[in-house]
């Protein structure tokens, strides 16, 4: 066992703890990866606030890159020293969902109470997320790992672990989108302004941003977006099909708010889909008219970290990211430090925050 400092929730809703916790040496096929940054993802706070259940005591975080400092026996292509990305998508690679190209959905059950982490008297520590990197060190399953470019700085490279992979993967996997279609961005966060880089990639004609704020609004222009509406308006879809001419072909939800979801399928045109990747707490319902959804052709689509296989996706990412394609650096608002986490959190539940950083 090591000893190492982690971010500790003990009750839902109440500010973490920096405490000393074990970490068990990596088993068949697991990578140790000492952290250098952790980025701050709205599941995460959610997760913390107790919207989606789970044990406690837990370590959350699952955005982080470092640099491997011990591997397991079989591991394969990976070797002390490497720099990587610790993502949370743990894939078996043989169950139907990873055979079929669909590793973000792996049908092999994970336990987090089981995993490698323990309260100094042995009692459980839950690794939430098959991650627990709110800590000094993370031990995790390889095919959760992808090497990164020694050179790139890890602050910015922990973002392609969630936030961005989760907001481009839902344009060009889940949506499928095309060249030339139209898009509508609802929520212009630190996914929503990743899916407004990944249409305008993708070769969107217009990419519509909707937020409750003039300020993201703004950000939304900067990454990409050709025009941005207030979801404060009275019907903001009639303003997004003006500036369109049309409906969306493709509607994405990035935040987890049921008014959003009500209204999603509003901004459509004709055959078109809404895809949702925002996380509602787990008792919020939507509601929407099926009957006027099946006479059009239009659908709807989960999005799950963007559909992504991250050895292919992740590294297709870097290099638009060193051609200077994709943003990352601006994606940014603050570094923080492990002790200053709550403080950390506070500021991105605030609503102001792109991305938010810890560094080690």
């Amino acid at each position: 066992m090591t000893a190492i400092k982690a971010a500790v929730c003990h009750e839902f809703g109440q500010p973490l703890t920096i405490e000393t916790v074990d970490l068990r040496a990596p088993e068949m096929g697991e990578i140790e990866v000492t952290l250098e940054a952790v980025a701050i993802c709205h599941s995460d706070i959610s997760f913390a606030e107790g919207a989606w259940g789970g044990t406690l005591p837990a370590v959350y975080g699952h955005e982080a890159a470092g640099k491997i400092s011990a591997v397991g026996a079989g591991v394969r292509d990976f070797n002390v020293g490497d720099d990587v990305l610790v993502t949370l998508i743990r894939a078996c690679g043989t169950c139907p969902s990873c055979a079929g190209g669909k590793p973000t959905i792996c049908e092999t059950p994970y336990n987090g109470d089981l995993g490698p982490l323990a309260m100094p008297d042995g009692s459980t520590l839950h690794q939430a997320m098959a991650c627990g990197a709110f800590a000094e060190k993370v031990v995790v399953d390889q095919s959760q790992i992808v090497k990164l470019p020694a050179d790139m700085e890890k602050d910015v490279a922990c973002l392609l672990s969630c936030g961005v992979i989760t907001g481009v993967g839902a344009v060009v996997n889940a949506a499928n989108f095309k060249a030339g279609q139209d898009a509508v961005v609802i929520g212009a966060g630190g996914v929503g302004l990743n899916a407004i880089q990944g249409a305008r990639i993708a070769g969107a004609r217009r990419i519509v941003a909707v937020d409750m704020s003039e300020e993201k609004l703004a950000d939304a222009m900067e990454f990409g977006a050709t025009d941005g509406v207030l979801a404060t308006d009275p019907k903001p879809w009639r303003a997004a099909m003006k500036a369109m001419g049309r409906g969306a072909d493709a509607v994405f939800v990035t935040v987890g708010a049921i008014p959003a979801y009500d209204a999603a399928p509003r901004y459509l045109a004709r055959g078109g889909r809404v895809v949702m990747i925002g996380m509602p707490h787990s008792s919020d319902v939507s509601t929407y008219s099926p009957v006027v959804m099946a006479a059009v052709g239009q659908g709807m689509v989960g999005s799950k970290m963007g559909d992504v296989v991250i050895r292919r996706d992740i590294p297709w990412m870097i290099d638009l990211y060193q051609q200077g394609r994709l943003k990352l650096n601006e994606l940014i608002s603050n570094r923080w430090q492990l002790d200053q986490i709550n403080d950390a959190i506070a500021d991105t539940k605030s609503g102001s925050a792109r991305r938010n950083v810890i560094l080690f």
